[in-house]
C-alpha cells in the first residue's frame, strides 16, 4: 500500500523506464471487470428462482436489473472525478469493496424492496470500478504496450456474457440463486488485495470543481434513454410512453452536452470526440456493439423457444460461441499489427453483420455442426471487433484527457449493452405486429420467423457502422501498432 502517489500520469516513453506492476495492472483490473461483467449477465437465469422467493412474478424482478442499470447510469460520468480528485486506487479500492458487499446483500435479500435497492448499491460500485480500472491501466501503459493491455482487459466483456447463462442456469439448477452473488465475495476480496498492494494512488494536481449542472443533466439524460428503451421491449408498456422517455432524454443530453461545451470545468472533455479515431469508436462504435449485444440475449430464447431445448442445453451450444471469443484472442494483437485497423475495422464489421444475420436463419432442422460453426465465427468476430474498438479508442488520445476519454467510453459501453438488449427485446415486439396471427408477444408465443427478424434488424445495424470505419485514415492506430 504504501505505493508513491502521483500527480500525472507517466510519459508514454519506452517500457525500460515503467514500473514492473505496469504489467500486472491490466490483470487486476480484468479480474474486477469479470466479476461485474458475469454477475451483469448471469442473473437473467436467476429470475424465476428469485420471484418464487419473493413472492412476486419473473417481470416484478427485473426491477432490480433496471435499477442496476439506472445505478451505473448516473454515476459512471462522476466517476472521473472523484477519482482525480480522491486519488486512483482509493476509488477503485472502495468500488470493490462496495461491490463486493453489495453483493452479498444482494444474495441475502428475502424481498423486492430491499433486493432492489441492494442492487442500486452494487450499481454505484460498478459505476466507479469500471471507468477508474480502465482509466488506470490506459494510464499508466506506455503507447507500444496499449494493445496488449487493453485486449487483457477486454476479454471480461467479451467472455462473461457468453458464459453467464450457462453458469447461471448451472447454480439455479445446482444450488441456489443466492450464490449467483456470493461467488462474487471471493473474487472481490481477492482483487481488492491485489488492489492495494499495486494500483498507483493517482491524482490531478489541479482540483477541478465538480460540475453539478452537467452531473444532473447526463445522468436525467441517460436515466431517460435506458428507462425509455428498456420500456419499448415491454410488451405490457405503451410505446408512445417509451418513445416520449428516449425523446426527453435526448433533449436533455443536448442540454447536457451544450453545458459540458461551455462550462470552465467540465464534467466530461468532450474535446476528446474532436480526435477522429476516438470519435469513430464511440459513435460508429456504438452501433456496432449494440447490434452485435442482441446475440446474447436472443441466441438463448431461440434455443428454448424455438427449438424447444432446455436453459441448460441452450447453454452449452453457447460455449461454442465462447470459445470462439477465447480463441481469437491468442490471434487479435497480431492480426491487427500486421494489417492494421482500418482494413480489419471494415472487414470484420462486415463478417461480424453476416454472422448476426446467419443466427436468424438458423433452425430447429440445423445440423448440430452448422449452428456451433456459426456460432464460433460470430465469437471470433465479436472478439477481434471489440477488442479493436477498444484499443484504437486511446491510440491518439494524449495522457491529460485519458482520464475523462475513459469515463465517457464506459458511458457509452455500458449504455451499447443495456441498447442492445432492448433492441432485440423491442425487434421480437415488433416483429409479432408485423407476422401473420399478430402474436400476443408474450416470449412462449414467439415463432422461429420472429427470430429471424430480429436477427435481420441487428445485423443491417452492424452493417451500417461499417461506414464509420471507412472514414477513418489508413494510418489510424499505427502508434499503438509500434510504426509511424
Amino acid at each position: 500500500m504504501n505505493r508513491q502517489e502521483a500527480a500525472a500520469p507517466p510519459r508514454q516513453g519506452a517500457s525500460a523506464e515503467a514500473p514492473k506492476y505496469i504489467r500486472v495492472l491490466p490483470f487486476v483490473v480484468a479480474a474486477a471487470f469479470f466479476m461485474e461483467y458475469l454477475d451483469t449477465t448471469v442473473i437473467a437465469t436467476a429470475l424465476p428462482q428469485m420471484a418464487k422467493t419473493f413472492s412476486v412474478g419473473p417481470n416484478e424482478v427485473s426491477l432490480g436489473m433496471t435499477a442496476y442499470m439506472l445505478s451505473l447510469a448516473v454515476f459512471i460520468p462522476i466517476s472521473g472525478w472523484v477519482a482525480d480528485r480522491v486519488g486512483s486506487r482509493t476509488v477503485f479500492a472502495a468500488a470493490l469493496m462496495t461491490f463486493t458487499l453489495a453483493s452479498v446483500l444482494c444474495g441475502s435479500a428475502n424481498g423486492l424492496m430491499w433486493f432492489t435497492l441492494t442492487r442500486v448499491l452494487q450499481g454505484m460500485g460498478g459505476a466507479m470500478m469500471v471507468p477508474v480500472g480502465r482509466a488506470i491501466v490506459v494510464r499508466n501503459t506506455p503507447t507500444a504496450g496499449l494493445m496488449r493491455a487493453i485486449s487483457t482487459i477486454t476479454w471480461p466483456a467479451i467472455v462473461a456474457p457468453v458464459i453467464g447463462p450457462t453458469l447461471g442456469g448451472f447454480i439455479t439448477t445446482y444450488a441456489s440463486w443466492r450464490w449467483v452473488f456470493f461467488l462474487n465475495v471471493p473474487f472481490g476480496m481477492a482483487t481488492l488485495i491485489a488492489a492495494l498492494k499495486i494500483v498507483p494512488n493517482q491524482k490531478e494536481a489541479a482540483r477541478r470543481r465538480l460540475d453539478l449542472g452537467g452531473f444532473l443533466l447526463s445522468g436525467a439524460a441517460l436515466i431517460c434513454i435506458l428507462y425509455g428503451t428498456e420500456l419499448a421491449s415491454h410488451d405490457n408498456t405503451n410505446l408512445a410512453v417509451a418513445a416520449g422517455l428516449i425523446i426527453a432524454g435526448v433533449l436533455i443530453g443536448a442540454a447536457a452536452v451544450w453545458r459540458m461545451r461551455t462550462s470552465l470545468s467540465p464534467l466530461l472533455d468532450l474535446t476528446t470526440l474532436k480526435i477522429q479515431t476516438y470519435a469513430v469508436t464511440v459513435l460508429w462504435g456504438s452501433a456496432t456493439r449494440i447490434g452485435i449485444e442482441t446475440v446474447p440475449y436472443l441466441m438463448p430464447l431461440l434455443l428454448q423457444i424455438g427449438f424447444g431445448l432446455s436453459a441448460f442445453h441452450s447453454g452449452l451450444l453457447l460455449l461454442a460461441s465462447a470459445s470462439g471469443n477465447l480463441g481469437m484472442k491468442l490471434f487479435t494483437t497480431p492480426i491487427l499489427r500486421r494489417f492494421g485497423f482500418r482494413p480489419i475495422a471494415i472487414l470484420n464489421g462486415v463478417i461480424a453483420a453476416a454472422c448476426v444475420a446467419a443466427c436468424g436463419w438458423l433452425a430447429a432442422s440445423t445440423p448440430l455442426a452448422v449452428l456451433i460453426v456459426v456460432l464460433l465465427c460470430y465469437g471470433l468476430a465479436r472478439s477481434l471487433q471489440f477488442t479493436l474498438l477498444a484499443t484504437l479508442a486511446y491510440a491518439d488520445v494524449g495522457d491529460r484527457q485519458r482520464s475523462s476519454a475513459s469515463t465517457l467510453w464506459s458511458v457509452a459501453q455500458q449504455m451499447t449493452i443495456g441498447m442492445g438488449i432492448a433492441l432485440g427485446a423491442l425487434c421480437l415486439r415488433l416483429s409479432t405486429f408485423l407476422g401473420p396471427g399478430r402474436l400476443s408477444g408474450e416470449p412462449a408465443h414467439f415463432s422461429v420467423q420472429n427470430f429471424h427478424w430480429a436477427f435481420s434488424v441487428a445485423a443491417v445495424v452492424v452493417l451500417i457502422s461499417v461506414i464509420g470505419y471507412v472514414r477513418l485514415p489508413h494510418e489510424a492506430g499505427d502508434a499503438v501498432r509500434g510504426r509511424k
